[in-house]
Formats: structure tokens, C-alpha cells, sequence
């Protein structure tokens, strides 16, 4: 939550998509206090738990499923603490790690704690449910989550080398790793994308047949054209304002 709350820059997504690694109900309370959107992959989507508001109402096939009950109750008591901590936040006051740890100690909520996950869990109920019935929904999730590999793909590339071996990495004369990686990073999904949109452009321009389905799914995080190994150097080059020359497809490739 904080790293998708206190971006340096750019807008904050309204959806957050993760692994099942980073889901709990509080997470769910929390984002969804937060106004945002949490759709997490979940492992063992059938023996994920469901839950209900009302304990006699009649879900039919859903009805044994939905054994969980939702303290409305326990929600109310705590609604004003649980909008005063979502405000926090969203002001920068407090991290949400901070929140979760001052409402979840050793693994056992506090009663507060306690209250945002139950408010999560009508959340969580609802997207288990979509995830079971609605395939535009799951295949989004996938392609999401496909692209993020993708990118951590690319990072762990750069910043391993192709044998294993650690790429140095230089930004201004220091040996800045982990915050250069970022850069780089961004400068080849950059690259990626200005030569990708030209060549499209090109491609168009000849009346060649492009599928919008298949250009969706082209990824920034191509790398094979890409020399990843060596030092980099940031110095910023003079390209006199141009670009180079997209490659011939009927050319053999230069290795």
C-alpha cells in the first residue's frame, strides 16, 4: 500500500493487483477505505471462504460456501476510528505498514483490527465471486499480473547479468545498484515503447493488416535486442533531435 500510495509522481491506480502472497482481509478493509480497488490472485480460488451479512438468507449452491458471517455490528462500532486511520493515509500522516502493525500485533488483530477486516471481507466475497464468473475479469487480472512479472523479469535480467554474475551499474560516479536498476529499467521500457509505437506507425503506413487484440498485447519489457551486460554510463548522448532507423524485417539480424 505504500509503495502504490506515496508514488513520486503520476497518478495513483484505482485497481491494485497483486499476488496471493500480498492478500489479507485488512489489506482489503484498508485499499477499500482508501477508495481503490484490490484484486488479488488467489491460490485455491475453490477453498477460498465466502461471506455473508445476513446468516438465514438463502445463497442456494453458494449457501454452504458462504459460511463466513460479517460483523456489521463490529463495523459500526469502529467506523469512525476506521475512516480517521483511511484519512491518515491518504494524507501521508501515518504508513499504512505503521497501521497494520498498531492493528494487527503477533498475528492477532485488536479489535479495530478486527473490524476492517470484516469490512474487507465484503470486499473480498465479491471478487472471489467474480473471479469464479466473470472471465474479462480474470483474464484483466492475468494480463496485469503478466505484465508486472514481466517488468520484475527484466530488473532481475539487469541486475544479474546473463551468467549470474552481479551488471555494475554507475550513476554519476557511484556504485548505486538498486536505485540505478530502476533507471535503467525505465529507460528500456521507454526505448521499448518509442520504437514499438514508430514501427507500428511504419507498419500502418504500408496498409499491413494489424490485429488491435494483437498490439494490446505487446509487452515494453522485450529484452533480446537489448546488450544487458557491461557498465552503463548516464552520460546523456547528442542524437540531434532524431531517431534511429527502424531495422529492415527482411534483413538477417546482426548479432
Amino acid at each position: 500500500m505504500d509503495v502504490v500510495l506515496r508514488q513520486s509522481g503520476g497518478t495513483v491506480p484505482e485497481a491494485i493487483i497483486t499476488d496471493t502472497g500480498s492478500y489479507s482481509d485488512i489489506v482489503f478493509g484498508l485499499l477499500h477505505l482508501l477508495g481503490r480497488q484490490y484484486r488479488p490472485q488467489l491460490a485455491n480460488l475453490p477453498d477460498q471462504r465466502l461471506w455473508r451479512i445476513d446468516p438465514a438468507a438463502d445463497y442456494g449452491p453458494l449457501d454452504k460456501a458462504a459460511r463466513g458471517r460479517i460483523d456489521v455490528e463490529r463495523i459500526g462500532r469502529h467506523w469512525e476510528d476506521m475512516c480517521r486511520i483511511a484519512v491518515s493515509i491518504h494524507t501521508g500522516e501515518v504508513s499504512a505498514h505503521e497501521v497494520t502493525r498498531m492493528i494487527s500485533r503477533d498475528g492477532q488483530p485488536s479489535a479495530l483490527g478486527h473490524a476492517v477486516a470484516h469490512f474487507g471481507r465484503i470486499f473480498k466475497t465479491l471478487h472471489v465471486l467474480r473471479l469464479a464468473d466473470d472471465e474479462p475479469y480474470r483474464r484483466e487480472i492475468k494480463a496485469q499480473a503478466n505484465l508486472t512479472e514481466g517488468r520484475h523479469d527484466l530488473a532481475r535480467r539487469i541486475f544479474h547479468g546473463r551468467k549470474g554474475e552481479m551488471t555494475r551499474i554507475y550513476y554519476e560516479g557511484m556504485e548505486d545498484q538498486l536505485s540505478a536498476l530502476g533507471l535503467v529499467l525505465n529507460c528500456v521500457v521507454l526505448w521499448n515503447t518509442v520504437y514499438m509505437d514508430r514501427a507500428l506507425a511504419e507498419l500502418r503506413a504500408q496498409d499491413y493488416p494489424l490485429d488491435d487484440a494483437d498490439v494490446a498485447r505487446l509487452s515494453p519489457f522485450i529484452r533480446t535486442h537489448i546488450g544487458i551486460d557491461g557498465h552503463y554510463s548516464f552520460h546523456l548522448p547528442d542524437l540531434g533531435g532524431t531517431h534511429r532507423p527502424l531495422r529492415d524485417p527482411d534483413a538477417p539480424d546482426e548479432q
